[in-house]
């Protein structure tokens, strides 16, 4: 899976969003309730995206003749997936720091909790996986790394939240970093 993929298609949902700013907002924004790209963003977004890591996922977790490490990611990154299908269906509310979030909002953030969570498991299990020709000791180096810079970045948002300032940029860095983990990981199988 190519990381430029997904982030070209929010690349194409901004564009039919007048005045989404991808350095302020968050992704999630471009499918919020109201917004112009509400139904468009999932379509091209969430669903798509969400078939191709549950397509990777079952892969991994079918692999045989492999730690039982690798199976549990692939169960993992068929979480995200699902998880990027369920925050899709349900858009978070259009003010992201609402105070009172509808039904559909905390939907939205609990898949998007999992989401993160999967694929920040997912590298630190291949990280302390054995070392096999499938997963080299670079590739589990590669892997801890990812999770560091993407939980770096994570905390970095978190932080920018309390500004307003780059939240956006930071979100994206982070899943970018997880994306790139998961393409990487997908190229280590060929």
């Amino acid at each position: 899976m190519n990381p430029a993929f997904p982030s070209g298609l929010g690349i194409i949902a901004g564009r039919f969003y007048a005045g989404y700013d991808h350095d302020k907002q968050f992704c999630s924004e471009l499918g919020a309730v109201g917004s112009p790209t509400e139904k468009l963003s999932p379509l091209i977004n969430n669903y798509p995206l969400g078939f191709l890591f549950c397509f990777f996922g079952w892969y991994l977790a079918q692999l045989s003749n492999v730690s039982i490490l690798v199976n549990i990611t692939g169960w993992l990154v068929i979480v995200h997936g699902v998880g990027t299908w369920v925050a899709g269906y349900f858009p978070m509310d259009a003010d992201p720091l609402t105070k009172n979030p509808t039904f559909s909002c905390k939907v939205h953030s609990w898949a998007g909790f999992f989401m993160l969570l999967s694929l920040v498991i997912a590298p630190i299990l291949i990280a302390i996986s054995p070392t096999t020709e499938m997963i080299p000791m670079s590739f589990r180096v590669f892997s801890m790394v990812s999770v560091i810079a993407a939980v770096y970045f994570l905390f970095a948002m978190a932080k920018a939240i309390k500004t307003q300032r780059h939240v956006g940029t930071y979100q994206r860095i982070s899943y970018g970093f997880q994306l790139i983990w998961l393409s990487v990981f997908s190229l280590n199988l060929v």
